[in-house]
């Protein structure tokens, strides 16, 4: 299982050589703060509603002073807007209160923050930090699942197997390819089997449409030639940007 489960991340390097976080950001209070509203919604709904969010609280000094119903008004796309606006502005005072105005670099102080779990933690290590993380979202644990490396559904059981078979300096990248790979290829309710470049490490072949005609036309994204989840994708990204909210 050990020796399929690296060659399948050897492989998933090759297909997706450009994978990385599909949220938009600019620092760590931005990436911080999306992958927050991430929850129950896309990443490209979040793309599309974080300019304007980010254009009047640039800071987290200046979310702190947001009023409530203003703030719900800007990230309402997301769904959840009244919880997660509670989120931000309980965060953004402590990053003011406590750290001095900056993200901490730090797991457990990460988690400390309002509507911060290790999730949301792993994701801003990796991305802004550079520290080694996985995060177990649902495209994650649904793949490793699928692909027998464990049984487990508690994302944080999850997490600790993989972390047992990977060394930690893939921890990240491992991530950001199978989640790619989760979002393009192997949907939760009928996978590409057919048109799936690892199919033939995997030993849940044939879930999904094995004809490999009628599995290309369910690839999305970049892998369907349709845009991608970004606004402002990466330079090697091979995809269209996102459009903006309301142009598409």
């Amino acid at each position: 299982m050990v020796r399929r489960a690296r060659r399948i991340n050897r492989e998933l390097a090759e297909v997706y050589p450009y994978a990385h976080p599909e949220l938009d950001f600019r620092n760590p209070f931005e990436l911080l703060c999306a992958t927050v509203l991430s929850a129950q919604t896309t990443d490209l709904r979040v793309n599309q509603t974080t300019p304007a969010l980010f254009a009047a609280y640039p800071t987290p000094e200046d979310m702190a002073a947001a009023v409530p119903e203003e703030m719900e008004e800007l990230i309402r796309p997301t769904g959840f807007f009244r919880a997660k606006t509670k989120s931000l502005l309980g965060l953004s005072a402590a990053l003011r209160d406590e750290f001095g105005g900056e993200v901490p670099g730090r797991l457990d102080d990460l988690v400390k923050l309002p509507g911060v779990g290790r999730k949301t933690a792993n994701v801003v290590l990796g991305n802004a930090f550079g520290v080694p993380g996985i995060t177990v979202d649902t495209h994650f644990g649904r793949l490793v699942r699928r692909w027998k490396w464990t049984d487990e559904e508690d994302p944080v059981k999850v997490e600790a197997v993989v972390a047992d078979i990977f060394p930690k300096s893939e921890w990240t990248m491992l991530s950001h390819r199978v989640i790619f790979h989760g979002r393009r290829v192997c949907h939760a309710r009928k996978p590409a089997c057919g048109a799936c470049p690892i199919a033939p490490l995997c030993p849940s072949y044939g879930e999904g449409e094995t004809d490999p005609e009628k599995a290309r036309k369910l690839l999305k994204y970049e892998m369907g030639g349709q845009p991608g989840q970004r606004l402002s994708p990466p330079a090697d990204y091979p995809g269209k940007p996102a459009p903006a909210l309301g142009a598409g």
